[in-house]
């Protein structure tokens, strides 16, 4: 019984859209601007400790599209989820967050903002994978960077 509850626990609770926008600013003159646009694309992750066991993490992206100097539309999304981590050693739970929490939420988020950007009624924003392994290290090493000193 007690080899039991030492097991890890990795449950999904929930997953939900904290936050939707979508901006056309320029509408209507923008949608006879046949320019092909620009997409710029930025994510950022985060993870809170709702109650013992239990973590919400929020997957944040932005996605801006201009032609011509002139903003098409702006969406952003933050796609969230509350996740259980039970035994799981403290050096790992991070990762666990940043990483595998992420990964989950990814396809969501995707979904989210080809469905806006669609809705205003330009061609769907397919987001490509992203390494969330990778942004985890490089946010650790940036980390690293910021806490060493200046001056050795």
């Amino acid at each position: 019984m007690a080899d039991e509850q030492q097991q890890p626990v990795f449950n999904i609770e929930k997953i939900y859209v904290k936050d939707l926008s979508l901006e056309v600013p320029n509408a209507p003159a923008i949608y006879l601007d046949r320019t092909q646009p620009e997409v710029n694309v930025e994510l950022s992750t985060g993870a809170n400790a709702i109650e013992n066991g239990f973590f919400e993490v929020t997957l944040k992206c932005t996605v801006t599209a201009k032609a011509s100097e002139n903003t098409m539309f702006l969406v952003e999304v933050a796609q969230a989820g509350i996740f259980q981590l039970r035994n799981i050693p403290e050096a790992e739970l991070e990762p666990v967050l940043m990483i595998g929490c992420a990964n989950i939420l990814f396809p969501y988020a995707r979904e989210a903002i080809s469905d806006a950007v669609t809705r205003a009624g330009f061609q769907p924003v397919l987001l490509n994978p992203v390494n969330f392994e990778g942004m985890y290290q490089a946010r650790l090493q940036q980390q690293q960077a910021e806490a060493s000193p200046i001056i050795q």
